[in-house]
């Protein structure tokens, strides 16, 4: 079955360059391109795309149309896979989009879209509901935190490092008892237990959960 693609991004090389990527897919189809976020969105109404592919900084502000585009699908049409590209692996860019949770988003830098591979895959993994980071911005993210929270993954039991691992998934904690067999209260108790083991206990709730799956991710990758 085919995925249907939206792509928006405001450099027209890059466009070109992505849109021949992504024609030359057989199981993708390019339903539309635009180079702004108001462009994005009426596409997204009108091809009823599968995967939107766009860039975070675009017209009209070039500040981060892509984050406002993504949270709004979130809302709205959670169905729908992002994959955004950047030209900086961005902290604080990869935590507004991990926001509301990592199903069927990812976060590419612009220099590996040369790697018709890399993207291709990316989407396709969006599209089924999974999630994919670049090991750049995920090391910046990690370097971002404090040296405690990056050695507390040692002190972490096998049942916090079980739901960790679950949390990686994307999963909420619902999700995580039923997959483990435990009450959402015992998930919430050892979830908290995790965030105060990694430092990140004065952290917003949804940021120090994206971080500690970023830590995670990170600890698995060596």
């Amino acid at each position: 079955m085919s995925i249907r693609v939206v792509l928006a991004e405001d450099s027209v090389l890059l466009r070109e360059g992505v849109s021949r990527l992504l024609e030359s897919q057989d199981d993708l189809v390019l339903a539309g391109v635009c180079g702004d976020l108001p462009g994005l969105l009426e596409m997204i109404d009108h091809d009823q795309p599968d995967v939107v592919v766009t860039d975070i900084r675009m017209p009209p502000t070039g500040t981060d149309e892509g984050i406002q585009a993504a949270a709004r699908l979130r809302a709205e049409r959670p169905s729908i896979g992002v994959v955004v590209l950047s030209q900086y692996a961005n902290p604080a860019y990869a935590l507004a989009l991990l926001g509301g949770g990592s199903e069927g988003r990812a976060y590419l830098l612009k220099e590996r879209v040369g790697d018709v591979e890399e993207l291709v895959s990316a989407i396709r993994e969006v599209a089924r509901g999974g999630s994919v980071i670049d090991p750049k911005v995920v090391e910046a993210l990690v370097a971002a935190s404090s040296r405690r929270a990056r050695s507390g993954l040692e002190h972490l039991t096998r049942r916090e490092g079980e739901i960790l691992g679950e949390m990686a998934q994307g999963k909420s904690n619902a999700a995580i008892a039923a997959s483990l067999v435990l009450s959402e209260r015992a998930v919430e108790k050892h979830t908290n237990s995790i965030f105060s083991k990694l430092g990140l206990s004065e952290e917003r709730d949804v940021n120090r959960r994206v971080k500690a799956v970023l830590l995670y991710l990170a600890d698995q990758a060596h």
